[in-house]
């Protein structure tokens, strides 16, 4: 029933509270309960659960009154409680005296005491209502509100939990003075702020209070936003993995595999794999000293990841591990280097005279040797057909563009991020210690700020250090003496002296055309129809269409190029293949246009012959030989010598030797030049690429002695060979790789030094079958070859005076500048 005194029944049938007699009191402590919002309490002390049992047994209705302190109820007196509270309304009561009452309260009007008593051991006061004092218009109303609503959602929007449900309370409510109340209630701020709140009546005002309280607590709730943020990014890793290692325990427990490797401890899982593993002794002392710290880190410390990774890599790599290795049998391994590579039959003899030492020593100590060679000649491939022939893992590592030292001996441990080196790396991946290890393009290695890569290759490539090689990441010595080593190079000048005395090198040359025919017909054609779907009865190329693409659009030493293009043929005849039915496809020299487009390469040679003063010159390069043209030509002047075509400093003193030769002697060449009223300009065709070396010496003397005589040199002779100032021929290297290059060019005559006689046994039959070689020891004997010039410039002597007089042009003589 209700307390007639206090309640009052409208039309409605809603029960307001009547301000006559006295209403319960119940204090409260950190708490403060505003008009129209709810709150659960729990109420234990004995004057509370007295008031709150009268206000039940009445009309429900109780006035909250915040306490101006947080002292216990046993000494709490009617001046310790704030005058200013709210009526609220019992919905509900739950929980019995022993534990203690849980209620649930819901603001009603904000009221004033004036009088408050002690009476029947519980707090009982006289209330009039406080009414707002609104002294604001619309337009400051509706900004105050949207104000609220704006900073109440982006604190919502801060807050961790759910606010979804009371977001939607938030945009519902018109109000201004619910809004500000429901505001207050659910924002974190000290109690006599947020009484004050409370008593202010002045709507404006109170807002404006609020408002800055609020703003208050969001920039309080975005600091502590960061700081978790923070906080979860450095430790939400570390966490994870503890939770999961644990929650992985409990499974295999559950699981009842506690027996296996995986379910033992992270202790004995690497006692155990240290005990299995085959360390050296060095290192299975360091990797017990390691495994005593990490029992006494804790698992969350960055400095535990640094141990079990060091401990990882200290028990997969392979100390003691080796291939299983058949005795050595060179007929095999033959027959795989035939099987993989056509000709270059010097290399091979070269490698099993190789492997036949090992076998007879029984010992892997010494065996690096350095393939030098031009690109596509296949390099790399004899390493991979060595591992084949040994029965070894085959491990490649690429050098080219390498400018770390830390590259090749790995950081050290106290470096964040610390790695091993790369070659200790590859081994851990092969899983064995003595595989056949090909350090690819170390000519390419660079030099930077770092260190020297090549300076840390120079341990590893030695046989009497390797085997006790020191990664910086390791810190123990790891043996690579039992490591095969090959490495690949395509020219020795990028490599240091050094690291050289430490290589046994062999030389790969280019192939001829008929070995490049051979390659394509039966590996690369078959390779190529096999990548692209096509069977062997499908596609046909002639022998003709083959020479076509290697004579006329892949002009170089290897077959990289070459493939190329047979992959162009591949896929045309792909795509016809799907748009017709017709079977085979038959490529012949006739379609290669169509296919691969213009030739790309014609004859040279016959455009050399247009004018006297043009010469064949033979030159070596990385990517193999080269046949290269130098021309000259006079000009009315006063004696100097101009060079052009980006040639080196060697090469323009070979010009500048070849002119003063000539200049001694040219009385014996012409009679009828005046060289102190003529300039001489020498150029080298391929401006853009840079030329170097003595070898074009006689190439150029022959040009200006073609010049001054006014003698064309036949176009299909070439030459190559120094000059001294004496007249004398003397020899050069790279003789093969010339040789094919004017093989390929369509040369069939070469002048050589005779000293370079005995270079020619590396050239294949078939060419010297198709090439003369002619050999001089001095520059008459080139001229005379060259020019038809018999004069003996040694003793300035005419042999056949006749022989050098301009030939006759268009009815009349050439006369001199």
């Amino acid at each position: 029933m209700q307390d007639p005194d206090h309640v009052n029944v409208l039309a409605t049938g809603e029960v307001v509270p009547m301000f006559t007699g006295y209403f319960p009191v119940l204090p409260l402590k950190n708490a403060v309960i505003y008009p129209g919002v709810g709150q659960v309490l729990r109420v234990g002390r004995e004057k509370s659960v007295l008031a709150l049992n009268k206000a039940h047994e009445a009309s429900s209705w109780i006035l909250t009154l915040a306490q101006k302190t947080s002292e216990s109820t046993q000494t709490l007196e009617t001046g310790d409680l704030c005058l200013v509270g709210t009526l609220c309304k019992v919905e509900s009561i739950r929980g019995d005296a022993e534990n203690g009452y849980q209620a649930i309260l819901r603001g009603h009007q904000r009221v004033r005491v004036t009088e408050i008593i002690l009476k029947d051991f519980y707090f009982q006061a006289r209330l009039e209502p406080l009414e707002d004092v609104v002294d604001i218009d619309d337009s400051t109303r509706l900004a105050l509100k949207e104000s609220l609503r704006s900073l109440a959602k982006q604190i919502l929007r801060a807050l961790p939990e759910n606010t979804e449900q009371l977001d939607e309370m938030i945009e519902g409510l018109e109000d201004l003075s619910l809004l500000s109340y429901l505001c207050a209630a659910h924002i974190d701020a000290p109690m006599p702020d947020k009484q004050a709140i409370l008593e202010r009546t002045n709507l404006r005002e109170r807002v404006m209070s609020l408002l800055v309280m609020m703003q208050k607590f969001k920039d309080n709730l975005q600091i502590q936003t960061e700081i978790r943020s923070k906080v979860s990014s450095k430790l939400g890793q570390t966490q994870r993995e503890h939770i999961l290692r644990e929650q992985l325990k409990t499974i295999q427990e559950e699981l009842g595999d506690e027996g296996g490797a995986a379910g033992l401890g992270i202790f004995e899982k690497y006692t155990r794999a240290i005990e299995n593993a085959g360390l050296s002794v060095e290192a299975k002392k360091i990797a017990t000293q390691e495994l005593s710290r990490l029992k006494v880190v804790s698992p969350q410390s960055p400095e535990y990841h640094i141990i079990t990774n060091y401990l990882d890599l200290l028990v997969s790599l392979p100390w003691s591990k080796a291939s299983a290795q058949e005795e050595l049998d060179l007929v095999k391994a033959r027959a795989v280097l035939d099987a993989d590579h056509y000709g270059l039959e010097k290399i091979k003899k070269r490698i099993l005279q190789h492997l036949a030492v090992m076998k007879l020593k029984n010992n892997n100590r010494g065996n690096i040797l350095l393939l030098i060679g031009p690109p596509g000649v296949g390099k790399t491939s004899l390493g991979q057909s060595i591992a084949k022939a040994l029965g070894r893992q085959y491990v490649r590592l690429s050098l080219g563009g390498l400018r770390d030292e830390a590259e090749i001996r790995g950081h050290r441990r106290t470096y964040v991020g610390a790695m091993p080196g790369r070659l200790i790396s590859t081994l851990k991946k092969a899983g064995e210690n003595n595989p056949v290890f090909v350090l690819d393009e170390i000519d390419k290695v660079g030099r930077g700020f770092q260190g020297d890569p090549t300076a840390a290759l120079l341990e590893v490539l030695d046989p009497e250090q390797n085997s006790h090689f020191m990664d910086h990441y390791l810190e123990v010595g790891f043996d690579l003496s039992k490591v095969f080593f090959i490495a690949t190079a395509n020219s020795i000048e990028g490599i240091p002296g050094p690291l050289m005395d430490r290589l046994e090198v062999i030389e790969v040359s280019g192939y001829t055309t008929d070995e490049k025919l051979h390659i394509a017909k039966n590996h690369l054609l078959q390779k190529q129809q096999l990548e692209h779907g096509i069977k062997s009865d499908q596609l046909l190329v002639t022998d003709e269409a083959l020479l076509a693409v290697i004579n006329r659009y892949s002009r170089e030493a290897g077959v990289r190029e070459l493939q190329r293009k047979i992959a162009a043929i591949c896929r045309a005849t792909a795509e016809r293949l799907v748009q017709s039915s017709q079977q085979p496809i038959k490529i012949d020299v006739k379609d290669l246009e169509e296919i691969l487009g213009p030739e790309r390469y014609t004859s040279e040679v016959a455009e050399s012959a247009s004018t006297s003063g043009v010469v064949t010159g033979l030159a070596w390069t990385p990517a193999g030989g080269e046949i290269l043209f130098i021309e000259s030509t006079r000009m009315p002047g006063s004696g100097h010598l101009l060079i052009t075509g980006q040639l080196g400093e060697v090469m323009k003193e070979s010009a500048q030797l070849a002119l003063s030769f000539l200049r001694s002697r040219l009385p014996l060449i012409n009679p009828l030049v005046d060289f102190e009223k003529q300039d001489i300009h020498i150029h080298v065709p391929a401006g853009s690429i840079p030329k170097d070396g003595p070898s074009a010496g006689i190439a150029l003397l022959t040009s200006l002695a073609s010049l001054f005589s006014q003698r064309r040199v036949d176009p299909k002779l070439a030459m190559t060979g120094e000059i001294t100032l004496r007249g004398a021929v003397m020899p050069v290297g790279g003789i093969k790789e010339k040789v094919l290059a004017a093989h390929r060019a369509g040369i069939n005559k070469i002048i050589l030094s005779t000293k370079n006689k005995r270079d020619l046994s590396e050239v294949p039959q078939e060419i010297k079958h198709v090439i003369q070689f002619i050999f001089v020891d001095t520059m008459s004997e080139v001229l005379k070859v060259a020019l038809g010039i018999e004069v003996d410039l040694s003793t300035n002597t005419y042999l056949l005076p006749a022989a050098l007089m301009p030939p006759q042009q268009g009815g009349r003589q050439i006369e001199s500048i």
